[in-house]
């Protein structure tokens, strides 16, 4: 927001310079981003009177002008402005003054006539860009009076950034409150006393809709001059702070805007069929706005309508059709109270934005409607009124307004949260000096929020007031203490820091990708149904993710449109699903699980082009021992699975311990051909809280007595997974005594042999092979540790193997 220093201090003038000021109002919350001058330095330049003009003898675009200065005589000047005639009131710069960019006048002679001073434009005095003619200065300035005084060109701009919750400060008398609250300097308030009514026309005006509007405040006005010349006071201020001029009634509502922070509207009164209604929109309505954009509105959006229907967005943008002109005669004013949740993302929808809605949408005063009226109907009347205007009652409709709750703080709080010991006098005078009536007792204060302040609901918000106002600068700054007590890491326990830094060494590159999502992304990838976001920011980040490779797909295309031929990425972030057994807590909300999971994605070769190894595309063996590296010194299961993101038959669930930690696979033939894959990348997601689990190293003696190697090969069912075989192997292993010499178990072969199709199948023409069974040949290492083993203890703990094989899984010992 803008607001220019003179401005404010015509409220309030605190003893304080510019910067000071600033400062001031920085510490206390109202962010002032930049302190700028209104215009370049400049002296010298003073008020003149064109007293005549005549024509130049020896140039056709120059004039020979006689100027008034205030020096006591008359000053020959010539000029060039287009725009110069006698009588005017313009800047002089008298011989010896300065202008801005360092030019100096001096008396000269411009084709053969003395120029005694130099008549200026408002570029002239970095006022502006305009150059088309002389600056004229309003009719009653006094010849020879300072110009930088006249127009207050020694005045500062604040541009100040507030805060979302700070609406009360979108005015010029906010900001004062502020300020008078902060120094303790009077501050001087509008004049909110009542116009002269001379007319009791009322226009019938019905509030359909108390949940839009709360209250509403109108008054008619017949007989005014919508001609009249806004005062250059008012122009001037509205310049400075970013507004356009461009007509008188326009002008003063902005002003008033700008000032008190409360958005009013004027509408022509003879353009209005019949009366006016406060409602919201109906389906298959259309407004014109004041910017000529038609819009179609529906029940979400409030309106002003009359017969014709809507002729104003409410609370955003009046409409074309009753908007005042220079022809307008008779006019309605109209201010009203709208409910910030009614105008709340009204005007975004739409695509565009407007100072009013940008202050309604935050909270606007509602018990200043009708004062804030008077002082609209004060301005008009002074600039726009005569003897034949005729001033009509307010209409002031108040039908449902907030509640303002008192709210109590703990004196003991306040001091132990601020970490200052400001006494309770203290507390209670700052809360009266920003406008709050108060009660207290010895251990609290209850204050109640004025009518303009929406953000004072709990405690908290009194101590940041308090705060605010002595001062955020003069809190000490301690440094932190707390008892902490130094421990090292968990043995049994790794930090997910460490598995990003194995995926890393693997080669693999780390992505962060947004946990807002794509529906119609997260349905291709995910098995739950995904959360909906209440206020998404974009429709497609509508719903949070349920899974992490959906975001590994999304960057491996991103990767492939940049010429990449070899992919690997992985990210570590939570997914969201809905779980009831989830309760609230610190870290979690009821109803949502937030696992933690990694998820990897390998594409293109499996190793960097080189000449030591040959060029082949990665496979589901490369991703899975990336995975057992990432798992190691712990040993996962692997079993046939089904997921929506995987290929059929190629798709794997991987468990640890018992439990199912997650899956890997190959990237489905659908997805691949809808997201424009040439080849189908290998995929993993798994959970990372059994990841961070950890065995702890166990000290044994070394054993000084040899190893026994025995070959076992066995027949299985052509169907049975080796997983299946060799957890047998483990479990016989850990729960026989006779056993426990066994130290490790490999798999070194595996042979298929094939038999000819039978007889009907030949028949038929079937040429097929059918493999019945499959030999898998094991090595066992055996070793004790307290003497050596002979052939017969080896071959005994084969034996027992075998047999057990045999009767738990139907394989036989190949012999």
């Amino acid at each position: 927001m803008l607001v220019t220093e003179e401005w404010l201090r015509s409220f309030v003038d605190p003893a304080l310079r510019s910067e000071e000021l600033a400062d001031r109002l920085t510490m206390a919350g109202l962010e002032v981003e930049s302190v700028e001058p209104v215009a370049p330095p400049c002296s010298g330049v003073v008020v003149g009177h064109v007293l005549g003009v005549a024509p130049h003898p020896n140039a056709d675009r120059l004039r020979v002008c006689q100027v008034d200065a205030g020096t006591g005589a008359t000053l020959s000047i010539v000029c060039g402005a287009p725009n110069v005639a006698a009588g005017q009131k313009v800047p002089c710069a008298l011989p010896g003054a300065e202008l801005p960019g360092g030019i100096r006048i001096k008396p000269t002679k411009m084709r053969g006539v003395e120029s005694q001073g130099m008549l200026c434009s408002a570029r002239e005095l970095g006022l502006g860009d305009d150059h088309s003619g002389l600056l004229v200065l309003a009719a009653d300035a006094t010849p020879g009076g300072d110009v930088r005084r006249l127009l207050a060109l020694d005045d500062h701009r604040f541009e100040i950034k507030l805060t979302p919750n700070r609406g009360d400060c979108l005015g010029v008398v906010g900001i004062a409150r502020e300020v008078a609250a902060l120094t303790g300097a009077p501050l001087r308030a509008p004049d909110t006393s009542a116009v002269a009514v001379n007319s009791d026309e009322r226009l019938p005006v019905r509030v359909l809709a108390a949940d839009l509007c709360g209250r509403f405040s109108g008054r008619v006005i017949r007989g005014v001059n919508a001609r009249a010349t806004t005062p250059e006071w008012i122009r001037r201020r509205l310049e400075r702070c970013g507004q356009r001029p461009i007509s008188a009634l326009v002008d003063i509502s902005n002003y008033v805007m700008l000032e008190l922070g409360r958005p009013t509207h004027v509408f022509d009164l003879d353009r209005i069929d019949g009366g006016l209604e406060v409602r919201w929109g109906r389906p298959g309505e259309r407004v014109e706005l004041l910017n000529g954009q038609q819009l179609d509105i529906d029940a979400s959006v409030g309106v002003i309508a009359d017969r014709h229907g809507p002729e104003a967005l409410a609370g955003i943008m009046g409409g074309a059709r009753t908007a005042v002109s220079l022809q307008t005669t008779n006019i309605y004013l109209e201010a009203a109270f709208w409910w910030p949740q009614a105008i709340q993302g009204r005007a975004r929808r739409f695509n565009f934005a407007t100072e009013a809605g940008h202050r309604f949408e935050r909270g606007v005063d509602f018990a200043t409607t009708a004062a804030h009226l008077e002082i609209l109907s004060r301005l008009i009347l002074e600039v726009c009124g005569g003897e034949a205007t005729r001033v009509g009652p307010v209409d002031d409709q108040v039908l449902q307004l907030p509640a303002r709750e008192p709210v109590r703080m703990r004196f003991a709080r306040c001091r132990r949260l601020l970490g200052i010991d400001i006494a309770d006098d203290e507390v209670e005078s700052i809360l009266r000096r920003l406008g709050m009536p108060v009660a207290r007792d010895a251990v609290a204060i209850v204050a109640t929020p004025p009518s303009y302040r929406f953000d004072l609901q709990a405690e908290e918000d009194l101590v940041e007031e308090v705060a605010r106002v002595w001062g955020f600068d003069r809190i000490p700054v301690h440094p932190p203490l707390a008892r902490a007590a130094m421990r090292g890491p968990a043995e049994a326990r790794r930090d997910v820091h460490e598995l990003r830094r194995l995926m890393v060494a693997a080669g693999f590159q780390e992505t962060i990708n947004y946990a807002f999502v794509d529906p119609l992304h997260e349905a291709d990838f995910g098995v739950d149904a995904p959360i909906r976001v209440l206020n998404p920011i974009a429709s497609h980040m509508a719903v949070m993710r349920t899974n992490l490779v959906a975001g590994l797909v999304d960057r491996l295309r991103f990767n492939l449109n940049q010429r990449a031929a070899r992919v690997r990425l992985f990210e570590i972030g939570r997914a969201f699903r809905r779980d009831a057994s989830i309760a609230d807590g610190p870290l979690e909300v009821a109803g949502i699980a937030q696992p933690q999971r990694v998820a990897a994605l390998g594409y293109g070769a499996a190793e960097a082009e080189q000449w030591g190894v040959d060029g082949r595309d990665i496979d589901f063996f490369d991703l899975k021992g990336d995975l057992e590296r990432l798992l190691a010194p712990r040993v996962a299961a692997f079993a046939p699975a089904t997921h929506p993101a995987c290929h059929p038959g190629r798709c794997a669930a991987v468990t640890l311990d018992g439990v199912a930690i997650g899956w890997i696979g190959e990237l489905h033939p659908r997805w691949q051909q809808k997201y424009e894959l040439p080849k189908a990348p290998l995929l993993f997601e798994i959970d990372v809280e059994p990841l961070l689990a950890r065995r702890i190293p166990q000290a044994v003696d070394v054993v000084r007595f040899p190893t026994v190697v025995r070959d076992m090969a066995l027949w299985a069912d052509a169907a049975l997974p080796f997983g299946h075989v060799h957890a047998a192997i483990v479990e016989m292993v850990r729960s026989d005594n006779r056993l426990s010499s066994v130290r490790d178990i490999r798999l070194f072969d595996v042979f298929q042999p094939r038999q000819e199709a039978s007889d009907a199948r030949a028949h038929e023409g079937a040429n097929a092979l059918l493999i019945k069974e499959k030999s898998l040949a094991f090595r066992l290492v055996l070793q004790d540790t307290e003497r050596t083993l002979s052939d017969a203890e080896a071959d005994a703990v084969r034996d027992i193997i075998a047999s057990g094989l045999e009767s738990r899984l139907g394989v036989r010992l190949r012999r």
